[in-house]
């Protein structure tokens, strides 16, 4: 099965109350799932890859094969390419979290960067997550 993913991020305030979205479709569009979460405190940056950390954990538990994975995020997409160093410690711990399944899976995964602009309903949605202490 080949998975689309969009996920998204926010945090009021850094740190702040944040919360994650992800959003599931297989490669023609049908929609799978829409998740979201609050994060309690977190800072922008741990929202982002705790949004994509969930993202692969459901990939896999889902039994894809392929994951292409978008999000607004071009510190993130340039961090999981290998293209841009890591500097904070929780960062890495995460990154290293979300690359171990990644190389332990059999999936094949890309990670891009899409403008914010076609992110909209990840965004809308991550509002609602900050909004709802209770999921």
């Amino acid at each position: 099965m080949k998975l689309k993913i969009y996920t998204d991020w926010g945090s009021r305030w850094n740190p702040g109350n944040a919360g994650i979205w992800v959003y599931i479709t297989d490669h023609e569009w049908k929609e799978i799932e829409k998740r979201y979460k609050n994060l309690w405190i977190k800072t922008n940056n741990e929202a982002e890859y705790t949004a994509v950390h969930l993202a692969v954990t459901r990939s896999i538990e889902l039994g894809a094969k392929e994951v292409s994975l978008f999000t607004d995020s071009k510190l993130v997409v340039s961090q999981l390419n290998w293209e841009w160093k890591i500097k904070e410690d929780r960062l890495k711990e995460i990154k290293k979290s979300i690359d171990e399944l990644v190389i332990n899976s059999s999936i094949k995964f890309s990670f891009t960067w899409v403008p914010r602009e076609q992110n909209k309903e990840a965004d809308r949605l991550s509002n609602v997550a900050m909004d709802n202490i209770n999921n």
